[in-house]
């Protein structure tokens, strides 16, 4: 299952970010204590009375065109029509909610009419989102009377209106509350049996070019300019007797690089795609520095708790002897420490070169993604580690361990039975899943290990 998402939309200046700080920061429900991981800001999951989702900030709609004319809508615009009804479009066609975000200071602006308008004509476009809810948060209602000069945006023919000051926290509540009433109860991965593979990694690492040699065929535009793919391209195919869908998506730039207009809502598709898969092919390029970036991508993977390949592409272009792929394998493993366990590939899609051991591996990892220990041998191999390396202990009590067992698979969970939680450290955790993973395969794989406390 994947989570909902929900897109923060709305002009510049109104408080967007503010907005996702405030939601982000105080409802996080995941975070990850790893070193040497960094979560960008783009996305974040919240939690809200029980319920789970992922909002996603696009970032504003700047009027950059003028044009002459009486009417200020048209001024505002008229110059930027197709790269607005573009980005919002996405939006809709992606998310599961949108909220739009106005400034109760600035009254209602044209380009609030114009976004509004858009959000509610669009959806008309699209058979499967005729119901998609728009809820419209009035920002920087901080006292009465601003609260009471909100009403003046049911202009925008947005009938959810809720007055909120994200600054403050004022009226957060009552928007989250709405959020999640809006939500669908439940989304699947798939709509179908097949295994989803997506392609991911920075602009122009040769993304679409993967998909095309693994297709045999021109599928998508193969292009040197950083950017050409802005959409999530699905394409099927037969391997052997295995259906599989493949993913070209957008290249996922840092998040201070992320240009105004169509390219944050193709990270949005991105992300979504990543949430769509089972397994992630994470492509590197062997011919630039490593970069923050691609430990960026890995981490909104290991986010979404979805099986991954690194594939170090353009690997012709490299001056090689007998040691370069070992050195370029431990330099991975170095800069991506939590994928240790990830295999990496080395690949040239320009020539074909190693492309063919792609798919093969994919398959073993979704393969590994399904794997249930039986009871008895995951408490034969937690009795063995507790043997090697006692459990941590805390002012003289220490941490026991009763039984283990998997209790989901895609991905591996496995709940510990204990004494006390707060006895559990991270690195003692880290220790046991790497005994898991000597004993049993789980390439590429991450697992979880949660605890549940019981006397004894």
């Amino acid at each position: 299952m994947r989570k909902s998402i929900v897109a923060l939309v709305g002009r510049p200046n109104v408080g967007k970010s503010t907005l996702f700080n405030r939601l982000a920061g105080e409802r996080l429900a995941v975070v990850d204590d790893i070193p040497g991981t960094t979560r960008d800001r783009l996305v974040a999951e919240v939690e809200w009375n029980g319920i789970s989702f992922d909002l996603v900030d696009t970032g504003g709609i700047e009027a950059n065109g003028r044009q002459q004319g009486t009417s200020p809508l048209a001024r505002d615009s008229s110059d930027f029509i197709a790269e607005i009804r573009a980005q919002y479009e996405i939006a809709i066609t992606e998310a599961d909610t949108v909220v739009l975000l106005t400034d109760v200071s600035a009254g209602v602006t044209s380009t609030d009419v114009y976004i509004a308008n858009l959000l509610r004509k669009g959806r008309k476009k699209h058979s499967k989102q005729d119901n998609l809810p728009l809820l419209l948060a009035i920002n920087k209602c901080d006292n009465q009377s601003r609260s009471m000069d909100a009403h003046e945006f049911y202009e925008l023919g947005i009938n959810n209106l809720y007055p909120i000051a994200a600054l403050h926290g004022l009226g957060i509540g009552e928007l989250l509350d709405a959020i999640v009433s809006k939500l669908p109860s439940s989304t699947s991965v798939s709509e179908d049996d097949s295994i989803t593979i997506a392609i991911v990694g920075r602009p122009n690492v040769g993304k679409s070019s993967l998909l095309n040699k693994l297709l045999g065929q021109d599928r998508v535009i193969v292009s040197p300019v950083a950017g050409t793919t802005r959409d999530a391209i699905d394409t099927r195919l037969k391997y052997h007797e295995t259906i599989i869908t493949l993913i070209d998506t957008a290249g996922i730039r840092r998040r201070g690089k992320i240009e105004p207009g169509v390219e944050k809502y193709s990270v949005l598709r991105a992300l979504k795609a990543i949430g769509r898969a089972g397994v992630v092919l994470l492509l590197i390029d062997a011919t630039e520095p490593f970069t923050a970036q691609d430990a960026h991508i890995a981490g909104m993977i290991l986010d979404k708790s979805r099986s991954v390949i690194v594939v170090v592409n353009k690997w012709d272009k490299i001056t090689k002897d007998s040691y370069t792929m070992d050195e370029y394998s431990t330099l991975v493993r170095t800069t991506l420490q939590f994928l240790d366990y990830v295999p990496v590939i080395f690949i040239s899609a320009l020539t074909g070169k190693r492309v063919n051991t792609a798919l093969p591996l994919a398959l073993k990892v979704h393969a590994a993604r399904h794997v249930r220990i039986s009871t008895s041998e995951l408490n034969r191999v937690v009795a063995f580690a507790l043997m090697r390396h006692s459990p941590p202990s805390k002012n003289g009590k220490r941490l026991r361990i009763f039984y283990a067992t998997q209790v989901a698979t895609a991905p591996p969970i496995i709940l510990l039975h204990i004494n006390d939680k707060n006895l559990v450290h991270f690195s003692y955790t880290r220790y046991l899943e790497n005994k898991i993973r000597e004993r049993f395969n789980f390439s590429g794989t991450p697992i979880r290990l949660t605890y549940r406390e019981r006397s004894g």
